[in-house]
């Protein structure tokens, strides 16, 4: 029973939590009515959670909630309005339409959800570390369900945030179901256990006493706040609607009995007058707010999103790199001169401090230099990318080392489900200023899993872009660029081979070496006579060209043009298109595993863009199996200059 006297903040949050379920049950109402689209997850029996940890929140702290998350929202901003007509996808909503009910964001309140639960963890907590490099007391809180912890994402950030002191508050909603499987099934141990073993505090409270949820939930935050280390907050709550929709198998008499424990249910018994009015208030924001999105347009195609390059014809002009450092000394420099120019930078990875600087020395002595903003990480892929994610949403510029490409697959969801999705599903209300730079490539005997070109599986992601680096690029003044203009996440690829090689080594014999007026310029190898073929390469490839050019020359007379970009993805296809219009004839030459990759996308947009004028095409790649530790075997099996010179000759001779 509810004591008759009843404090004011309990009242108010009674008065939330009611609007949060008129909200919910309004939004089930307009989906079976046909005016929703996909699904809606609601949080009906849970209100009481974000209404207690968004009471204790103050201006500046930050919150990222998951794919039930209209309640967090509501609690923090209270903007109804805004989240019915995002559900309903109409361009007034708080995301224009564009991200639904799963994907909300109100940046100037510094509110996030996104529907991948496990994967918002470590984008929180580089949330939290961004608070931690202001120096300010704002804190970051993550709101997830119990059954994400079945997600590795969840231990590495617990493992990062609490060794890292990051102000982080961790809300645990423990309702018993991940969807229709109860925990009894997937769950063992103690879930307090699993953040008490990183040794981050803890504490319990329920819903069903919503005086000390709001007490316990204050007593976490202000310790987050004055601690600056996380806390782990489980909540036990019960949802009382189907997980998505109506999709509930659960026992019936379980719900109900549930359903008499609900404390909005009892209050609204025991004080009818308060509830009524309550009730009344809320009914009145919502029917406005489904009035006026009815009346605005659904959200419409955005033409800037497409990332498609024009093929435009690029201006050349002589390119001379003059001798100099080391390959990855150039990198370093960059890195260097540009850390000291630009406070936000921060590089994140595995052994990249001193002494070690990294397992190809790219950042060694960095961390001397600046031993805050350059961190040892622990072996976690994942949440490596996952805190520059954060990072970037937070105002810093992130640099994550994965320390090789192969590695990349493991950081694939925070690249695919929340980089690359950020910035259109926000509506432009943020962006993602995040580069991942990472060596690729074989060539060194390291065998299966650390030989691999895998940039095909991450080429085309929406709102990216992908930058490979080669021998005729200088690649400190790339990352001079990159750095003043990066407004989107970039995959940077470091071919492993050429870290050793030195800048400036002239043209072969009877080519010129020029560069394209790209903002990433594009290396053209031209032939002092007319070419009678094109080859297209990227990165390391380049200089097992060049040596292919050559010998076919001079073994079987054959003339080619090179053309090598630097930036993949988007892709411009006009400087091989207007050579590929002149010999009509065309080798790409990759290192990866050539079904589906780079190449192919090449010959579509020519045969696209310009029909009729490619006669013939080949690929170059290595066979579609596992790089061997067996250097000799690799060698061969790679694609080199004498498999490529072969590949030129059987291009040209077999008309």
């Amino acid at each position: 029973m509810l004591e008759t006297s009843i404090t004011p903040s309990v009242l108010s949050a009674y008065s939330t939590a009611i609007l949060i379920r008129r909200v919910e049950q309004t939004l089930l109402d307009l989906f079976a009515a046909g005016k929703l689209f996909g699904t809606v997850h609601t949080c009906i029996g849970q209100e009481f959670i974000g209404v207690a940890v968004a009471k204790a929140l103050r201006e500046g702290d930050l919150i990222f909630s998951n794919h039930r998350c209209h309640g967090h929202f509501l609690a923090r901003t209270g903007n109804v309005e805004g989240l019915i007509a995002e559900i309903m996808g109409k361009q007034g909503g708080i995301c224009g339409g564009r991200g639904g009910s799963q994907h909300l964001c109100d940046n100037k309140l510094g509110f996030f959800s996104n529907g991948v639960q496990g994967g918002i963890v470590p984008v929180a907590a580089g949330l939290a570390m961004s608070l931690q490099f202001a120096g300010n007391e704002n804190i970051a809180v993550v709101f997830v369900g119990d059954g994400t912890l079945g997600e590795g994402a969840v231990y590495e950030t617990f493992n990062i945030a609490s060794k890292w002191d990051l102000p982080l508050l961790i809300v645990l909603e423990n309702n018993g179901y991940a969807q229709s499987t109860a925990q009894t099934q997937t769950l063992a141990g103690s879930i307090t256990a699993r953040a008490a073993a990183f040794g981050i505090s803890t504490a319990c409270a329920g819903v069903w006493d919503p005086e000390q949820l709001l007490t316990t939930a204050g007593q976490c935050v202000d310790l987050v706040r004055a601690g600056r280390r996380p806390v782990f907050l489980q909540v036990d709550a019960y949802r009382l609607m189907a997980h998505s929709k109506g999709d509930d198998d659960r026992d019936r008499q379980e719900v109900d009995s549930f359903w008499r424990r609900d404390p909005i249910e009892l209050f609204t018994r025991e004080r009818p007058t308060d509830a009524d009015a309550m009730q009344k208030h809320a009914t009145g924001l919502i029917d406005a707010a489904v009035a006026k999105a009815e009346q605005t347009p659904y959200t419409v195609f955005a033409e800037s999103y497409q990332d498609a390059c024009p093929a435009a014809a690029p201006a050349w002009k002589l390119s001379a790199i003059p001798a100099g450092d080391r390959f990855v000394g150039e990198i370093r420099n960059a890195l260097r001169r540009n850390m000291q120019r630009d406070s936000r930078i921060v590089l994140l990875g595995e052994d990249i401090e001193s002494p070690y600087g990294g397992a190809f020395k790219v950042t060694k002595g960095l961390s001397d230099e600046f031993p805050a903003r350059v961190r040892n990480t622990p072996i976690s892929e994942g949440a490596i990318v996952g805190l520059g994610n954060g990072l970037a949403l937070g105002g810093k510029l992130p640099v994550c080392e994965i320390m090789f490409g192969d590695f990349l697959t493991l950081a694939a969801d925070q690249l695919i489900n929340h980089a690359s999705k950020f910035r259109y599903m926000y509506n432009d209300q943020v962006r993602v200023p995040l580069i991942v730079r990472t060596p690729m490539g074989g060539g060194r005997g390291y065998g299966p899993t650390h030989s691999q070109s895998l940039e095909k599986h991450f080429l085309g992601l929406p709102q990216t872009q992908m930058l490979a680096l080669h021998q005729r690029c200088n690649p400190g003044s790339v990352y001079d660029t990159l750095f003043e203009t990066v407004d989107r996440p970039v995959l940077v690829i470091e071919n492993k081979l050429l870290y050793a090689t030195r800048m400036g080594l002239p043209a072969p014999e009877g080519f010129t070496l020029e560069a394209s007026d790209e903002l990433y310029p594009t290396t053209r190898l031209k032939p002092a006579e007319k070419p009678e073929i094109t080859v297209f390469c990227y990165g390391g490839m380049l200089g097992s060209v060049e040596q292919a050019i050559v010998s076919a020359f001079e073994e079987h007379e054959i003339v080619a043009e090179v053309i090598c970009p630097i930036q993949l993805y988007p892709f411009n296809p006009g400087a091989v298109i207007e050579s590929v219009s002149r010999t009509r004839r065309l080798l790409l030459v990759e290192e990866g595993a050539a079904f589906a990759a780079l190449g192919a996308e090449v010959i579509a947009q020519i045969v696209e863009q310009r029909p009729g004028i490619l006669q013939r095409v080949m690929r170059v790649g290595p066979p579609r199996h596992p790089i061997p530790s067996c250097g000799p075997l690799e060698k061969e099996l790679l694609p080199n200059q004498d498999t490529i010179s072969a590949a030129m000759e059987r291009l040209c001779r077999n008309d």
